[in-house]
């Protein structure tokens, strides 16, 4: 059964007083001018899921010009029957205060509890040159699809960080107490081996499935490697050799993260790599419409594979995908949408795009802080 948005409601949310959405399931098209609004909707619906949404912005910025916060509310229908989440702020000094999470009513111990309502991956124009961008931009991309399919990975991560800037501290203090960096270290090398573990076990699955695609598929291969200190030893070790041989790492090298006031080794330096695979050539060398498509194809492997393996597609968030396709993996994506069973959010200036979706996608025009229907 698809998971779906059946119902999507903003309050003070950017250019949105307020709007209520009945949605459907499949694919829906926003269309409508720049700066209508139509991303705006969408970064509402990645806030429905742990972390800063697709745009990573600031709750202030996210507030609507002279509200005190902002508030979003969706009505969920899928396997596991109905529910409703809301999230928002409430306001405080500077608009930034931690965003409150409600589910059914009752008050979320963790943004993770969304995650057994509904997973949520997205494309937007930004990540254009994630393949020649900063390591970080793909580290990310990589979480946010090892979280869709292991959602205690938010958490490994968020401790991991916690952990690793109370070390930083001690390193910028120059402590010299053994026994307190011992502890974080342990802490450290615990959670930053299963992340890795993660990592590499979300790219073997997402590997075994891009290796099913067709060789005339509309989107290319990619071969997709995860690489750094602890992934890379994951593939000749067993994990608590791992974790172990990290921790002794982290011991042996305060000296050095000393000098240079941060810690050096560690899965916050791991990097993500692709190749285009007919062309046996890395992506960032790959043309801007070629890394487009292997981008595509990734994202569309791996909602395949939380379908098949976990039973649960996520939704899709895909900004402005269909401007820098041709007709022909245009048609080839609308048709993979519909074979995935899943709901797809398409965003455009142009309904023409969108016309190979007639009668098969719901559209709504964006204008004026309002999205209406197009019959």
């Amino acid at each position: 059964m698809q998971t779906h948005i059946s119902k999507l409601s903003l309050t003070d949310f950017r250019n949105y007083s307020g709007v209520t959405l009945a949605l459907r399931p499949g694919s829906v098209v926003f269309t409508g001018d720049n700066g209508a609004g139509k991303t705006n909707l969408l970064e509402a619906i990645s806030l429905l899921t742990p972390g800063r949404g697709l745009r990573r912005a600031g709750y202030g910025e996210i507030a609507r010009n002279g509200s005190a916060g902002f508030a979003v509310h969706a009505h969920v229908e899928g396997p596991l029957g109905d529910c409703e989440i809301g999230t928002g702020t409430a306001g405080g000094a500077g608009g930034e205060t931690g965003r409150k999470i409600r589910i059914n009513g009752a008050t979320a111990r963790s943004a993770d509890e969304m995650l057994d309502w509904l997973r949520v991956t997205w494309l937007t124009p930004a990540m254009d040159q994630l393949f020649s961008g900063p390591p970080g931009d793909r580290r990310r991309f990589l979480d946010r699809l090892v979280l869709a399919t292991d959602p205690g990975h938010g958490q490994r991560a968020l401790d991991y960080e916690k952990a690793m800037r109370g070390r930083n501290r001690l390193l910028l203090e120059e402590s010299r107490d053994g026994g307190w960096f011992d502890a974080i270290e342990a802490q450290m090398a615990e959670t930053g081996s299963a992340i890795a573990a993660a990592r590499v076990e979300t790219i073997r699955l997402l590997s075994a499935m891009i290796e099913r695609l067709p060789d005339t598929g509309p989107f290319p291969r990619a071969t997709v490697t995860v690489t750094g200190t602890l992934e890379d030893r994951l593939g000749m070790s067993p994990a608590i050799e791992v974790e172990e041989a990290f921790r002794a790492l982290l011991a042996e090298n305060r000296w050095r993260d000393r000098a240079a006031g941060r810690t050096l080794d560690g899965p916050h330096r791991s990097d993500l790599l692709v190749r285009h695979t007919p062309k046996d050539m890395p992506a960032e060398l790959c043309s801007t419409g070629e890394q487009k498509a292997l981008l595509v194809g990734i994202v569309l492997s791996h909602a395949r594979l939380c379908g098949e393996v976990f039973g649960a597609v996520p939704i899709l968030l895909l900004d402005e995908v269909a401007a820098h396709l041709d007709a022909g993996r245009r048609s080839g994506l609308f048709q993979i949408l519909e074979d995935l069973n899943c709901q797809a959010f398409m965003t455009g200036t142009d309904p023409v795009l969108f016309s190979a979706l007639q009668d098969k996608a719901q559209f709504l025009t964006v204008a004026g802080g309002t999205a209406r229907e197009t019959r």
